[in-house]
C-alpha cells in the first residue's frame, strides 16, 4: 500500500507544474469557451435568444450548404430524419418516423437552441446566430408554420405558434400528457 501511495505522489509531482497546474492538454481560448458556453439556455418565451435575424431565402441557402446532405432536399429526408412534413396532429396512430418539426416540436425557440448547439453534425456550434435564425425561418416555412413574410429574430421567433403545442396539454381522462406517446 505504501508503494502505491509513493508512486501516486511521484506521478502527481511529475505532472504538476509550479502553481498546481497539470502539464497536460492546452488552455482554451476565450473563443473556444464561448463556442461551447451553453448559458444562457433559450427558454420558450424567448429569454436567452441572441441578437441577429434571418429570412426564409437566407435559410434556404444555409440549408442547401449545411443540411441537405443529411436531411435531403427541402428537409424531406435523407440519411437522417425528415424535418418537413404535414403539420397534422400527433396521435397514437402516427408512427414516430413521421414526427417532424411542424407536427412534433412544441416551441420554435427550442428548435433554434437545438440547431445552434448541435448542428451541423460534422461541425456543431459553428453556425452564426444569423444563420441559425435563417435556418429556423426556412424550416418553419417549409413546414407551413409561418408564411415567411418577416425575418426571424429574438422578437418574432417566440411569437410563432407551433401546431404541436397541444401535445403539452393534459389528457382530460388520465391527467397525463398523452400517455400513449412513445418517443422514437
Amino acid at each position: 500500500m505504501g508503494l502505491v501511495l509513493l508512486g501516486l505522489a511521484l506521478l502527481a509531482g511529475v505532472l504538476a507544474q509550479p502553481g498546481g497546474r497539470y502539464q497536460i492538454g492546452t488552455p482554451l481560448t476565450e473563443q473556444e469557451v464561448q463556442r461551447w458556453n451553453i448559458r444562457p439556455s433559450i427558454l420558450p418565451d424567448g429569454r436567452g435568444l441572441p441578437p441577429g435575424q434571418g429570412t426564409v431565402d437566407e435559410g434556404e441557402r444555409v440549408y442547401n450548404a449545411q443540411c441537405l446532405g443529411c436531411h435531403g432536399a427541402n428537409g424531406q429526408g435523407g440519411v437522417f430524419n425528415r424535418l418537413v412534413g404535414e403539420p397534422f396532429p400527433v396521435t397514437k396512430d402516427v408512427d414516430s418516423v413521421d414526427f417532424v418539426i411542424g407536427n412534433y416540436w412544441q416551441y420554435p425557440t427550442t428548435l433554434f437552441d437545438y440547431i445552434r448547439r448541435a448542428m451541423p453534425l460534422q461541425a456543431p456550434g459553428t453556425l452564426s446566430d444569423n444563420e441559425v435564425y435563417a435556418l429556423v425561418a426556412y424550416l418553419l416555412y417549409q413546414n407551413g408554420v409561418i408564411d415567411g413574410s418577416e425575418p426571424m429574430n429574438a422578437q418574432t421567433l417566440p411569437k410563432v405558434q407551433m401546431p404541436a403545442r397541444a401535445i403539452l396539454e393534459l389528457d382530460p381522462t388520465t391527467q397525463k400528457r398523452f400517455p400513449w406517446l412513445r418517443l422514437p
